[in-house]
């Protein structure tokens, strides 16, 4: 990091729009995207997914592809073949009318009798597990870096689009204000954007959370490219690692476990540089939790354990230390789970407070989650089934409480639980118990069955098919249900993304 005194430099859009540097093809270029109500990021998205509807695997990563387009529009650079093949499938357009064809009628805000277009380009697919942008080419001039048609999509009325929009414009215009600063209007705001989306991201749809996020992250970016005094650029980075983190975390229970390590490793970026303590322990927790549901069990362990050299208190500490215990356990390492599993206890009774903790959502542990880990734990231990089920059944009731002061359950855990608890009723023969337990996570919605849930499920149909269930009605009932359960999930998200490609 470093900064450089004296008259900042224009804003990054003034440079990348002077005409005078514009070519004919890349103003044309520029034109389409922005009468679509498209952000370079947003075309980013829709060129890859040309790319993948014509079976090329060797797209850029959207970071790098925003700055081709950003070259291309400016002139500075010429398209290949290859990308002017893709801007047509984006488009819509046959490949002769590539720099000719006019530009696309604009769409109005009106009544929702008409549902905005969200299907994008002809063939494409969206993108896995994140909810397509609203295209909302008609929005009213907003000040100069406001987000560039970049709501996400939700399930708003007309007016209610209008609300949301007006108050990302009005933050938009606050920045605009702080042009050659961070003030400290815009900072409370992204504190409070962090902290509503850590939330939001354990009790909202996961897919319409993330890309929330990715509208947030994309302005902090935007910010980062001005001249900032370090503190400022600091604050910065801590919010993009947490925003990283909490889109990774997102990315894993949608199903796109290479997508979430690339974001938490990202958020790790950012956080090490400035020495962020509580986020650097968190950002472990997330991995450390992925490698396990990947089956990668020593680097689980490991990165938890390297998580405690950060924080070792409190919730977080509680937290890396259980996640130490449970890959330790499936490890088949009983004594380093029961210890870790009695450091966490007492972790959690120690004070401990910081500003992730603060924010809550997944930045802080619940008493709830706290026994569902360390039942988990107990479950991969021989002769555990008992005090496994006791811890379960605690965790369980606490769920069904409610989150207590300073506190947020978030949709799984009760699912996740209750599987758990199912798989340990289901080794010692209780069948009726097991189906009980296993009652909230068959009965979610659709959009909140994250990857974990059915992934766990399948466990669950393995012990149903154990010798001792072996011409048990009930048993064959059971695995019924999970396989329906199953079935209902995969064809709900096939039939969203064929709706994202019609």
């Amino acid at each position: 990091m470093h900064i450089v005194t004296g008259k900042p430099f224009p804003p990054q859009e003034a440079i990348s729009h002077d005409d005078a540097m514009v070519t004919g093809t890349g103003r044309w270029l520029r034109q389409q995207r922005e009468a679509r109500g498209w952000a370079r990021r947003e075309m980013a998205r829709r060129l890859i997914q040309a790319a993948e509807a014509a079976s090329d695997a060797t797209m850029p990563g959207i970071e790098h592809l925003e700055t081709y387009i950003r070259r291309w529009e400016s002139g500075r650079h010429q398209l290949t073949e290859r990308y002017r093949l893709f801007y047509c499938t984006a488009f819509g357009l046959r490949p002769g009318q590539f720099g000719t064809a006019p530009l696309p009628k604009p769409r109005t805000l009106g009544p929702p009798a008409v549902s905005p277009d969200r299907s994008g380009p002809p063939g494409a697919a969206p993108l896995p597990g994140v909810v397509p942008l609203l295209d909302l080419a008609s929005r009213s001039q907003p000040a100069a870096g406001c987000d560039e048609m970049d709501e996400p999509e939700t399930d708003y009325p007309a007016v209610g689009r209008r609300v949301v929009l007006a108050a990302h414009d009005a933050s938009g215009r606050v920045e605009e204000a702080e042009r050659h600063r961070i003030g400290e209007v815009t900072r409370e705001q992204l504190h409070c954007d962090v902290a509503r989306l850590a939330r939001a991201s354990d009790t909202g749809d996961p897919a319409v959370v993330f890309a929330d996020m990715d509208r947030i992250r994309e302005r902090v970016c935007r910010l980062l490219g001005r001249r900032l005094w370090p503190p400022e650029q600091a604050d910065l980075y801590v919010a993009l690692g947490c925003l990283n983190g909490l889109m990774g975390n997102l990315a894993v229970r949608l199903g796109y476990p290479d997508a979430g390590e690339e974001l938490i490793r990202s958020g790790w970026a950012y956080a090490d540089p400035v020495g962020h303590r509580p986020l650097q322990a968190q950002l472990r927790q997330q991995l450390s939790a992925l490698m396990f549901w990947r089956g990668r069990y020593v680097e689980a362990r490991d990165l938890a354990a390297d998580g405690l050299r950060y924080v070792s208190a409190g919730w977080p500490g509680a937290g890396l230390y259980l996640h130490v215990a449970r890959a330790a356990a499936r490890l088949g390492d009983a004594d380093t789970a029961r210890r870790a599993i009695g450091d966490a206890h007492e972790a959690r009774d120690r004070d401990y407070s910081d500003e992730l903790v603060g924010m809550g959502g997944q930045f802080a542990l619940s008493e709830a989650t706290h026994h569902s880990l360390a039942g988990a734990a107990l479950t991969e231990l021989a002769g555990t089934a008992g005090e496994a089920a006791e811890e379960l059944e605690h965790a369980i009731g606490l769920y069904e409480k409610g989150p207590g002061d300073r506190e947020d359950h978030w949709a799984g855990g009760q699912p996740l639980t209750g599987i758990d608890l199912a798989l340990a009723r289901l080794r010692s023969g209780a069948l009726d118990a097991a189906a009980a337990a296993l009652e909230p996570a068959l009965s979610l919605p659709v959009p909140l069955r994250i990857a974990q849930v059915t992934t766990r499920l399948v466990v669950v149909r393995g012990e149903l098919a154990a010798p001792i269930y072996k011409g048990s009605a009930q048993a064959r009932d059971l695995a019924g249900q999970v396989e329906e359960f199953t079935r209902q999930t995969m064809l709900a998200r096939s039939g969203a993304q064929h709706d994202g490609a019609a």
